[in-house]
């Protein structure tokens, strides 16, 4: 109850009294109710919490709980400077470092409004190829300012593609798959393989057409690229 203080606790315990003259839980509420009537009644259940703290820890004063417990200003800035020069850090190292629970890390990072995100795969640019794109759009506004090519039938014309990479052997994200049970059942289930099963797929769109998908076996190189461009891609155009 958040109205009993320190100092009530205390005379709680004077009610409770001792040895021959100790009283039952009844009484004590009883007596709690005639000599503080203007509190809220007393129940028997606050009265064992109290008698168990004083004959536990000898004291009565609140004791924090494990969300409630005080780190110092100085242990939370080590913690926030750590994952500052290294925002990669797991928050489980963050607490081993700290020497902190890993949940009080946690509460931690909410309060300071750090929020964890997960990686996300992009494609691979090479050193070269930001020129590349602007080679191509020099081209590209060359032809248009030359009127060799209108803006409307350029664009027509632009091929929008992506590939993908496919395994057969059913990947499974681990982060995804949680067993439920009292004991440990070590379960698993064999993914990978020495070698690994997998396509490749390619597909692009040109005006209001797909064109594909196309499928190999093997990684879609710049010779295979070139190939696809002249077989597959410009019959269709």
């Amino acid at each position: 109850m958040s109205y009993l203080t320190e100092s009530l606790k205390i005379e709680i315990l004077m009610m409770i009294g001792y040895g021959d003259r100790a009283r039952t839980q009844c009484e004590v509420v009883r007596l709690f109710r005639e000599t503080l009537p203007d509190l809220p009644p007393l129940n028997q259940g606050t009265i064992s919490k109290i008698e168990a703290q004083y004959r536990e820890m000898g004291h009565v004063r609140k004791v924090p709980s494990k969300r409630q417990a005080v780190v110092d200003d100085d242990t939370k800035l080590n913690l926030l400077l750590a994952l500052e020069e290294n925002p990669i850090t797991p928050a489980r190292q963050l607490a081993r470092d700290s020497n902190l629970n890993h949940k009080i890390v946690l509460i931690i990072l909410k309060y300071e409004k750090k929020y964890p995100y997960k990686m996300q795969a992009v494609q691979e640019l090479l050193e070269d190829d930001p020129d590349r794109r602007l080679e191509f759009c020099d081209l590209l506004m060359t032809c248009i300012d030359q009127n060799q090519l209108s803006l409307a039938v350029a664009v027509q014309w632009i091929v929008f593609s992506d590939e993908a990479t496919f395994t057969l052997n059913e990947h499974v994200n681990r982060q995804h798959c949680r067993y439920w049970a009292e004991e440990n059942p070590h379960w698993m289930r064999e993914l990978h393989t020495q070698r690994p099963q997998k396509t490749n797929m390619w597909a692009g769109i040109i005006q209001d057409r797909i064109v594909g998908p196309f499928f190999f076996d093997d990684t879609l190189n710049g010779a295979r690229y070139l190939r696809l461009l002249q077989h597959e891609l410009m019959p269709v155009l």
